[in-house]
């Protein structure tokens, strides 16, 4: 059978991109779709208020009410009801006695039967949703008052149907809305997937984080050579002066002092049965560019501390980016300033990895950025190199590792299984 081909970079973009596209288009096609249900709703009871307080309002209602002929003002009021429901718009416009027994109704073979809904105990106006002879609606009722004496009432309602069928435009729109979305998402994604594989070719992502590390590997190595050679020039340049002014004693001991720092960390790593010698290179490097940088080193790495299972670059990539993580950290902070390193067994013969540091610390709002999403503490650009703890959590996670922080000290704590023999 045929190994799976991995999917390229590009093709992931266009994935993700599209992917993310139609859930947005998704979300707001629902959130305008609720919102049109709340509008449609507000308005509903907006008219039925407007509507049923203009018809109490009215004169000859309030005339018609306050006689003692309830048939009369049914076949005075019930021919205006009718017109007044054409006019606004509404499902129906209910005026009853102060008992509530209706004295027009939109069907007129329910004249004279009780209201169906609420009757405030005190004059004053309700809206409320209630299922009456037309279904379920939204209805306001209010009093009909003449001489501050309650004489009837008037409820006027929309049913929820009739609210729900004023949905169907907006729906129209919403779809609009969500099918331009997604054909510009789409258009989009096409000219990330162009402009991915312009850059990348059709490599897939795995391949390009292998570049990523790879660069990141030899600039960590690069700068801890770089210092590390500085700093043994420096005092190289020291110990010749010093011979030159015949201070033999002071130039042997600037020397020795050098081997003796660098045998520390040199016995440390060799001491590790199943280490990794290029991590090793990388740790000597590193402490001579923290010395270089006022920075105190602190190392300790035990001698049955196993060998991971990453390759020598992505170890590097690791290692070397949470030392730079680190160092940055202290440099930027008030004395002291350290930064300590260690590599330890787990209980489970795993290889633990933490590197700690003196700085002032991570905000919390990024400290749950970085336990969410794997985010740098380091800006990307001319200020910082700022995929720095991304690339970090994804060789680990791809390791079957984990990586966690931990605050006061900023500790970040990596964890990778032992590579077998």
């Amino acid at each position: 059978m045929a190994p799976r081909r991995s999917r390229s970079a590009a093709s992931l973009v266009f994935v993700a991109v599209t992917v993310a596209v139609a859930v947005l288009s998704l979300a707001i096609a629902g959130i305008l779709i609720v919102d049109g249900q709340r509008t449609a709703r507000a308005q509903a009871e907006r008219v039925t208020q407007a509507v049923a307080q203009t018809v109490a309002d009215t004169a000859q209602v309030a005339d018609a009410l306050a006689g003692d002929d309830a048939v009369a003002a049914s076949a005075l009021l019930q021919p205006q009801v009718e017109q007044v429901i054409v006019d606004a718009r509404v499902d129906f416009v209910t005026i009853m006695d102060p008992d509530g027994i209706r004295i027009t109704h939109r069907d007129r073979e329910r004249i004279g039967e009780p209201y169906l809904g609420s009757i405030p105990a005190e004059p004053a106006a309700l809206t409320e949703e209630f299922t009456g002879t037309l279904g379920p609606s939204v209805r306001t009722i209010v009093p009909v008052e003449r001489n501050d004496r309650v004489v009837g009432w008037v409820s006027v309602g929309v049913t929820i149907g009739s609210i729900t069928a004023t949905l169907g435009p907006r729906l129209l729109v919403v779809a609009g809305i969500a099918a331009a979305l997604l054909v510009a998402g789409l258009v989009g994604a096409v000219v990330a997937r162009r402009a991915t594989r312009q850059v990348t070719g059709d490599l897939p992502a795995g391949a390009i984080r292998d570049a990523v590390s790879s660069f990141e590997s030899l600039r960590t190595l690069g700068e801890a050579l770089r210092a590390q050679t500085h700093e043994h020039g420096n005092r190289m340049h020291t110990a010749i002066a010093l011979l030159e002014l015949g201070r033999t004693a002071e130039a042997i001991e600037i020397l020795a002092e050098t081997s003796r720092q660098s045998q520390v960390l040199v016995d440390q790593v060799a001491a590790r049965r199943d280490g990794d010698p290029t991590v090793g290179a990388l740790l000597l490097g590193k402490a001579s560019q923290a010395k270089e940088r006022g920075i105190r080193w602190r190392s300790h790495i035990e001698p049955d501390a196993p060998r991971s299972v990453l390759t020598p670059v992505d170890a590097v990539s690791v290692v070397g980016n949470l030392i730079d993580n680190a160092l940055d950290a202290a440099a930027s902070g008030s004395e002291p300033r350290w930064v300590e390193v260690r590599m330890t067994r787990t209980a489970d013969d795993e290889l633990e990895i933490s590197v700690s540091d003196s700085g002032a610390g991570v905000p919390p709002e990024l400290e749950r950025r970085i336990f969410e999403h794997g985010f740098s503490t380091k800006p990307a650009g001319a200020e910082g190199r700022g995929v720095g703890l991304a690339l970090v959590s994804a060789i680990v996670d791809d390791a079957g590792g984990s990586l966690a922080f931990a605050p006061e000290p900023t500790t970040f704590r990596v964890v990778l299984p032992r590579r077998n023999a």
